[in-house]
C-alpha cells in the first residue's frame, strides 16, 4: 500500500476540489479488470493517494493567491500608467531650450 501524501499535501489536495480527485479515482478504480475488483476499494484509495501526492508536487497556488497577486499587479499597472502620464506632463511643461542649457551646466 501506498504512503498517505503528508500533512502539507493533504492542505494542498483541501485546496484543489477533492470531488475531481475521487471521481478520477473511481474511473481508474472501474477499469480494473473484473478478476481484481474485490480490492477495487483499496485501488481507489491508492490512486487518490497518487493523484493528491502528484498535484502536491506540481507548483499549483490557490485561487486566493491568484486573486491576489492579480490586484496587485493591476494596483502596479496603474501607478505605472500614472507616473508615466506625470513625466510626460512634465516633458511638455518643460521648454524647448531648457534641455540644452541645462546639459552645458
Amino acid at each position: 500500500m501506498l504512503d498517505a501524501p503528508s500533512p502539507n499535501d493533504w492542505t494542498l489536495a483541501a485546496m484543489i476540489d477533492l470531488n475531481h480527485i475521487d471521481e478520477l479515482a473511481r474511473r481508474l478504480s472501474s477499469l480494473v479488470p473484473p478478476g481484481l475488483r474485490e480490492s477495487r476499494e483499496e485501488l481507489q484509495e491508492n490512486f487518490k493517494a497518487v493523484l493528491q501526492t502528484g498535484l502536491a508536487k506540481l507548483d499549483l497556488v490557490t485561487r486566493e493567491e491568484f486573486d491576489v497577486q492579480r490586484a496587485v499587479l493591476l494596483r502596479t499597472r496603474e501607478k505605472l500608467e500614472a507616473l508615466e502620464r506625470s513625466v510626460a506632463e512634465l516633458e511638455s511643461q518643460r521648454a524647448p531650450g531648457d534641455g540644452a542649457a541645462a546639459s552645458s551646466h
